[in-house]
């Protein structure tokens, strides 16, 4: 039987995942999962592709949204106050114009030091409204595109014993920063199929496939760069038909729900695979 085994969402997008065993699942996907961004002074938004030690910061948020602390080794904990109604300003997210509430010097400070290039934190609007493409509309914060980032162990499994044939490590789950883990799949890539899922009161709808990048190749727990794999390893066996290697498969929510580490995921409807 298929079911979660793991959950996780990233408060402030790049830096690092909050596990947890229960989580409320809202339009745009885990509770607070991508609220927060760090950009340039220009408002365009910092990746671990270029910032790699965007990993190394842990952040925590209440469970109302309303505090949000952040934590890294060297660094004295900052803790704020969310701002979620002041003037938005212009930020940029892969080119694509967007709004964020700047969340004030005392953070910019902080993240400016720790990354060592001047930084701001900005915070989704209430009047966000981004709507996602794919097969699925859908909505989400300051995510790459849709709300839920779904992978199988499976998946992983077959990625690793590829590694393994090229004498390369094995990457644990959080080299690809999934917001679900599902084991009981005994197919590597059935996340590819599976078009519509039910998991605790939650539904969810494909919409692509998720096409990786050089943020793979960072290690998040040291931020220190691997190399050329796992995507030389992907490049010869997980080519897209539009481009790129893809890992893994975003969806959308379709109804809001709770969903929980060892809930079953029941598969509605099979479709074929884009790749």
């Amino acid at each position: 039987m298929p079911v979660v085994t793991a959950l996780t969402y990233y408060p402030v997008k790049g830096c690092a995942g909050v596990p947890v065993d229960q989580a409320r699942l809202t339009p745009a996907g885990l509770a607070h999962d991508r609220s927060f961004m760090v950009v340039s002074e220009e408002g365009v938004f910092r990746t671990q592709r270029h910032d790699p030690r965007l990993t190394l910061i842990r952040p925590g948020v209440t469970h109302d949204g309303t505090r949000l602390t952040l934590h890294t080794d060297g660094f004295e904990p900052l803790t704020i106050d969310v701002d979620a109604s002041g003037p938005a300003r212009p930020v940029e997210l892969f080119g694509v114009a967007y709004r964020g509430i700047d969340q004030g010097d005392t953070v910019a400070d902080w993240l400016s030091s720790m990354l060592g290039a001047p930084s701001r934190l900005v915070r989704v609007p209430p009047d966000h409204e981004r709507v996602t493409d794919g097969r699925t509309p859908g909505t989400s914060g300051y995510a790459d595109s849709s709300a839920v980032h779904i992978l199988s162990r499976a998946t992983l499994d077959l990625l690793n014993e590829k590694l393994g044939e090229r004498g390369a490590d094995p990457l644990p789950m959080n080299r690809f920063r999934p917001n679900i883990v599902v084991d009981g799949w005994p197919e590597p890539h059935t996340e590819d199929r599976a078009h519509h899922l039910t998991l605790g009161s939650a539904e969810l709808g494909y919409t692509k496939l998720a096409v990786r990048c050089a943020v793979t190749t960072v290690d998040q727990e040291t931020a220190a760069r691997s190399g050329p794999e796992p995507l030389r390893t992907l490049a010869g066996y997980r080519r897209a038909a539009q481009g790129g290697v893809v890992f893994g498969a975003k969806f959308a929510v379709l109804r809001p729900g709770k969903v929980s580490v060892g809930d079953e995921v029941v598969v509605g409807e099979w479709g074929e695979s884009e790749r």
